[in-house]
This record gives structure tokens, sequence and C-alpha cells, in this order.
């Protein structure tokens, strides 16, 4: 199983450094334009560390790469990022074999870790807003027995959406929170990156 996890995070991985620069031109409109070149970073030193990971098993995989991601970026990205691999690494602990309620606990888990270190949440215009509906889709599909592509992909649509509708949200967080109202108007990068992530793991797995 630790097979469909380095998948994932491999996706991630190519699809932020893809992404880096869209990802600080959104960034840039209110906010401090940092956020792709900050995240891409990190997940090019995963992917420099990749042979020299632990790969026994999936939590001790997801928690080297929250210290490699931690230890390549500084400020708040690296440490939200982190943060949600370490949590996840933690619920899925030392199994073997993660069972899809394992991966929405591994997600939920993440999603509060993210919430208390950004002391953010649902609302705030961060990428919680596409995250946690994504989510929420994923856990839906799921307990309604369907396809892990169909489930994949309908998490990517509400992600997509979710992100779009950050355009009509107010910052509450980080630097483009110092904007105030000219935020209105624009989209969340972390938002719009959970969306592109989504979307890009759904195509993947399909593949």
């Amino acid at each position: 199983m630790v097979k469909n996890t380095e998948f994932v995070v491999d996706v991630i991985a190519k699809t932020v450094l893809e992404n880096e620069q869209y990802f600080s031109e959104l960034d840039g409109v209110v906010g401090d334009g940092d956020f792709g070149y900050s995240i891409a970073r990190g997940f090019e030193k995963v992917l420099k560390e990749w042979d020299n990971m632990d790969h026994s098993l999936p939590g001790n995989f997801l928690k080297k790469v929250s210290s490699t991601i931690i230890s390549a970026v500084g400020g708040v990205s690296g440490t939200l990022w982190g943060t949600a691999f370490l949590r996840a690494g933690m619920v899925a602990g030392t199994k073997a074999e993660i069972s899809r309620e394992d991966i929405i606990a591994m997600f939920r888990s993440a999603i509060e870790g993210i919430k208390k270190r950004g002391q953010s949440d649902l609302g705030d215009k961060t990428l919680l807003d596409a995250l946690v509906p994504a989510v929420d889709t994923l856990e839906q599909a799921f307990n309604a027995g369907k396809e892990t592509t169909v489930a994949l992909d309908e998490a990517a649509v509400a992600a997509r959406e979710a992100a779009e509708a950050t355009r009509s949200m107010l910052a509450k967080r980080g630097r483009a929170a110092y904007t105030g109202e000219r935020s209105i108007g624009t989209l969340d990068a972390g938002a719009v990156a959970m969306a592109v992530l989504f979307e890009a793991v759904s195509k993947a797995w399909k593949e």
C-alpha cells in the first residue's frame, strides 16, 4: 500500500513544480507572490531526497515527507504543508494497509492540523476552502461505495468549484488579509492549488 501513497505524493510534487509560476502569480495579486516558489522548493527537495526516505510503511514515508518540506521551506507555507503530511502520517501509524476510512481520517487530521497551525477556518479564504469540500465529497463517494476513480473525480470537481467560490470571499488570513476589501474578486492561490492537485491525482489515477 505504500506504493499508492508514494504515487500520490509523486503526482503532488511534480504538479506543484509544473505550476510553480502559476501559483505564485495567483498569490501575487493580493499576497506576497511567493506561495508557488515556497511549496515548489519543498517538493523539489522531496523528489531529490526520494531514494533516501523510509519507504517501509505509508506512515513512515509521510512523516519523512513532512520533515523534508519543513526543512526546505521557511515561513507559514512550510509549516502548514509539513503539518498536513505529519498529521496524515501519524494517523497511518504502523499500518501496512491503508483503508478508505484511514484515508478520510488522515485527511481530517491534516485539516485539523492546518486549522490549528494557520489559526484559520472555512470561510477565511485559504486552501481549507477547497480542501474541506473536496474531502467531504470524497468521503460521501467512498460511503456510497463508488469506484476510487469516480470518487477522486467528484472530489476534484468539488475542489475546483470551491476554489472558484473564494473569488467572492474577503481574505482573513495571510498577507492577503492586509489588503482588506481588495481581496474580494480575487482567487485564493492555496485553494486553487488544492483544486489543481486533486485534478492531477484524479487524472493520474485513471491512467
